[in-house]
């Protein structure tokens, strides 16, 4: 039998135990246990209601096998419990809503539908209109979650192209020989979301509920809108800075040199509206995820909002895969070169504002359009 040596059974994670002694690997998961342990008391509970992937390829299948019915113009016939409740655990009731009216037919009542004549119901037969109506409000999420990915891309842009940009510029503090890491800029947007967030709750929303009669001020969607709206400014910014970049680079025929003189902390404006774009943008898409998810899907939809995150970063990928591609064409550096002093960074950063404008307008309509959830009844 394997002994496992001396130096292999503590940490190295700079854990150590009371006695300020390297911790023990077979003792750390008991104490680091103890607070989830106390805590279970304080546990909020929530009964398992069924696999929602489930139902919802129930209501897909009893749609597709009714596709021949039709539907009655009376909604009240459609398949509903009779009870204030949901047939489904942790879920209220939904309204009928006339959006998507093909998946309607998985509520009609056939004769077909009872299993082998008795009264129970086959569930992949008929579907209530609350199963039906979760259907159709995962479908409406998706288009205001895919007008999340462009904005993405331009978050992206702080671990990406804003480091490589900040390596063509004076990184040192001052007239110091101290050079500040590229990536340690990424602190002013955190700056700015600790500043905005104040400024959104105390300020912004008063004085938007003083037009809109809105409670919260603006709603979700104006919301994430507004963020949208600031990204495009977060690029314009980025390729503001380097025209100007290039500008002096040329002025000082400093081509072959990497450093320009030029601070980096020219950089802070684009990490600050980013910042305030995501207190709009992020924020809000989470608390509508939430709010107009079906209830016992909310967990589900707020997973589905955050993978905007990793899309847009293979949009970015692809995005530069195809600039480059293209610009570099008949022997060019292109846009992106090895040396960006020779290259274009700001067409990049001007075509990511243009993809964020007819993003915002895809949005709108998007917005427009959309149809609120209406939850009725009581929580199973």
């Amino acid at each position: 039998m394997e002994v496992m040596a001396e130096e292999d059974i503590y940490t190295k994670d700079g854990t150590v135990d009371y006695k300020n002694r390297p911790a023990n690997k077979k003792k750390t998961g008991t104490w680091k246990a103890c607070p989830f342990i106390l805590g279970t008391r304080l546990y909020r509970y929530q009964k398992p209601g069924g696999s929602p992937l489930t139902r919802l390829a129930q209501v897909l299948m009893a749609s597709l096998r009714k596709y021949r019915v039709k539907v009655p113009k009376d909604k009240s016939l459609l398949y509903e419990t009779s009870d204030a409740e949901s047939a489904i655990v942790g879920s209220r009731k939904l309204d009928h809503t006339d959006e998507f009216r093909f998946f309607d037919k998985a509520a009609v009542e056939i004769q077909s539908d009872n299993k082998n004549n008795s009264n129970s119901i086959d569930p992949w037969r008929l579907c209530t209109v609350t199963q039906v109506e979760e259907l159709k409000g995962i479908i409406r999420l998706l288009p205001v979650w895919a007008t999340g990915i462009v904005f993405s891309a331009v978050y992206g842009q702080m671990g990406n192209l804003f480091l490589l940009q900040a390596d063509y510029m004076d990184a040192r503090l001052g007239n110091s020989g101290f050079k500040i890491p590229e990536a340690s800029l990424s602190i002013f947007d955190t700056l700015s979301v600790i500043l905005w967030v104040p400024i959104y709750d105390q300020f912004i929303i008063p004085i938007a509920r003083k037009f809109t009669d809105h409670k919260n001020g603006l709603s979700q969607l104006q919301r994430i809108g507004t963020g949208l709206f600031i990204s495009i400014f977060a690029m314009i910014s980025a390729a503001i800075l380097e025209i100007f970049r290039l500008r002096i680079v040329k002025q000082h025929n400093m081509r072959d040199v990497k450093t320009a003189p030029i601070s980096i902390f020219w950089q802070v404006p684009q990490y600050f509206i980013i910042g305030c774009a995501e207190v709009f943008t992020n924020i809000g898409q989470l608390e509508f995820f939430y709010q107009e998810a079906p209830d016992s899907m909310r967990s589900l939809c707020a997973a589905l909002s955050l993978t905007t995150t990793a899309l847009g970063n293979y949009l970015s990928s692809l995005l530069v895969t195809i600039v480059m591609d293209i610009s570099t064409r008949n022997g060019k550096q292109g846009w992106i070169a090895n040396n960006l002093n020779y290259g274009h960074l700001h067409y990049f950063f001007l075509l990511l504002a243009v993809l964020s404008v007819l993003n915002l307008g895809a949005f709108i309509v998007v917005a427009k359009r959309y149809t609120y959830k209406k939850a009725v009844g009581t929580l199973r």
